[in-house]
């Protein structure tokens, strides 16, 4: 496949997730939210994970800002759902680490994800697709000090 048409595959899972998201809304029994903004882009997050004996049972999302930050949101609460604490905190300097164009563990599938790649190549807009993620390493952090 040409680097082309990879680019354009990658737009349309974007735009997949960002008209239609996963995991949007909140969870009324949830273990812990957080409420996150991007000033600079206008993006806002209210996370809701349900974590129980250290595992993501689910999570959700709600919030409005860029494509790229709703959809990023969107993968992200597929992805941690099931995952151990741990696991979802490392996807997310795996994530880190691929937005700022740092070598990262290829042989983790990252899924939908990967569609998010090209955004390291537009410094200003790794800040919205790092958002959701920093929302779930904040309240992890906040949940484990009380």
């Amino acid at each position: 496949m040409s680097f082309n048409n990879l680019d354009q595959l990658y737009r349309q899972v974007i735009m997949d997730h960002y008209k239609n998201p996963r995991n949007k809304g909140s969870l009324e029994d949830g273990s812990f939210t957080i409420d996150m903004n991007n000033p600079t882009c206008g993006d806002r997050i209210h996370l809701t994970l349900k974590v129980e004996d250290g595992i993501v049972q689910d999570a959700k999302f709600d919030g409005e800002g860029c494509s790229i930050s709703m959809a990023s949101a969107s993968m992200m609460t597929q992805i941690v759902k099931g995952k151990e604490i741990d696991e979802a905190l490392k996807l997310s300097k795996i994530f880190s680490d691929m937005m700022q164009g740092n070598e990262y563990d290829e042989d983790v599938d990252l899924g939908d994800i990967e569609a998010l790649q090209g955004v390291a190549k537009f410094p200003a807009r790794i800040k919205c697709a790092t958002l959701a993620w920093k929302a779930m390493e904040k309240g992890v952090k906040e949940e484990e000090q009380e």
